[in-house]
């Protein structure tokens, strides 16, 4: 199949293909409104089956999808528990090394939120640092440090795995 130039007044990603784009791959794992509520109370520390459940109102069967997914994803692990009083085994979720990567994603579309979404009281929970107790925000900056206080300022270009687009 001929490859289609890309047209002069094109933005320039137009010549790069999206089949491997990352920000797609992630979205494959946690673009579903579900899945975010899930590990929003997995960070908030509700751990257990029938907690997430109750708290957030997830319907049983999607929850337990989602956790297995995130489970398969290497995002959260499982951890086995005995209720109190006895009983069978259940399993508590918590995140893994990558699913703490995660965390500053979740800080930054609580600000976002908290910005645009919440009531006029404010917002409904505040992201602290457990050291001195202020409020935590994401931020930008380059490899060299420099901090990036406007998103005008941060441009995209080819990375090393990029492909050219075959149109």
């Amino acid at each position: 199949m001929p490859t289609s130039p890309v047209h002069p007044t094109s933005p320039p990603a137009m010549a790069w293909s999206t089949d491997n784009c990352t920000v797609g791959r992630t979205m494959a794992i946690l673009g579903e409104r579900w899945t975010v509520v899930v590990l929003r109370e997995v960070f908030n520390g509700v751990r257990r089956f029938d907690d997430i459940r109750r708290h957030s109102g997830i319907p049983r069967q999607v929850l337990s999808n989602r956790l297995a997914s995130l489970v398969d994803e290497g995002i959260l692990r499982r951890e086995p528990y005995r209720p109190e009083g006895g009983g069978r085994t259940r399993h508590e979720y918590r995140p893994t090394a990558k699913g703490l990567d995660l965390y500053l994603v979740m800080v930054a579309v609580a600000e976002w939120g908290d910005r645009y979404l919440a009531d006029p009281e404010g917002p409904p929970v505040e992201f602290v640092h457990r050291d001195c107790g202020e409020q935590v925000h994401p931020v930008v900056e380059c490899a060299a440090g420099h901090r990036v206080e406007r998103p005008r300022d941060v441009v995209s270009r080819p990375g090393p795995g990029a492909k050219p687009f075959a149109g």
